[in-house]
């Protein structure tokens, strides 16, 4: 009897089961992490890309606050004309809902003449055109309700310029969670937000139609 228990404690056979099933686990939830945080690269650098074809559209389109087309023409004070206008005389914050739909708030210590939201434009700008790509385009898991455009006043322009105001457009991704697939539900890793990214640029020839 005793020689069998020395036997039976002295045995190896078995070992390297035993062992590979303690390792596996932390094998595959290393690998798996490694194609999980590249894929989180490749869906930040998407979002960068995004948010500079957003801009860029945004600078050469219709403004998806329509009172911006208000802004600039006449100065509260009739000797302002032709001078600068002051930074942060207008602010507007684009931000669309879960369903899609747009809406515009007036930044601090701002003046809005109006908070009317032009929808087609902010859609052009989301998704682009057939020749021109939108931010969709770069970055597929985007949806609208992560997308921010800003319309402001950075003393550019000059009261009752022909053209309009020249607005510093800010065009940001915010609240974006990045997309895990095998790692999601360990650590509460589905639930981390892609650091706010923005692409920021000054208002060229704002159209009234789509390119």
């Amino acid at each position: 009897m005793v020689k069998l228990q020395r036997r039976f404690w002295a045995a190896e056979s078995g070992a390297t089961m035993v062992e590979m099933a303690i390792a596996m686990p932390l094998l595959l939830t290393l690998l798996l992490g490694f194609v999980d945080f590249g894929y989180a690269f490749y869906q930040w650098n998407a979002a960068n890309k995004a948010v500079q074809a957003g801009a860029r559209l945004a600078q050469i389109s219709t403004p998806v606050a329509s009172g911006l087309s208000l802004e600039a023409v006449t100065p509260s004070n009739s000797l302002d004309v032709g001078n600068a206008v002051p930074p942060n005389t207008y602010n507007y914050i684009c931000n669309a809902n879960a369903a899609g739909a747009v809406s515009c708030v007036c930044g601090t210590g701002a003046t809005c003449q109006s908070l009317s939201v032009n929808q087609a434009a902010f859609d052009f700008i989301f998704s682009g055109s057939s020749s021109r790509p939108g931010m969709q385009t770069f970055f597929p898991m985007l949806v609208k309700s992560d997308v921010q455009i800003q319309y402001q006043a950075s003393g550019l322009g000059y009261w009752t310029r022909p053209n309009g105001p020249v607005p510093t457009i800010t065009v940001s991704i915010v609240g974006h969670k990045f997309q895990f697939f095998f790692l999601a539900g360990l650590l509460g890793f589905g639930n981390i937000n892609m650091p706010s990214m923005l692409s920021t640029v000054t208002g060229e020839d704002m159209k009234s139609t789509y390119p």
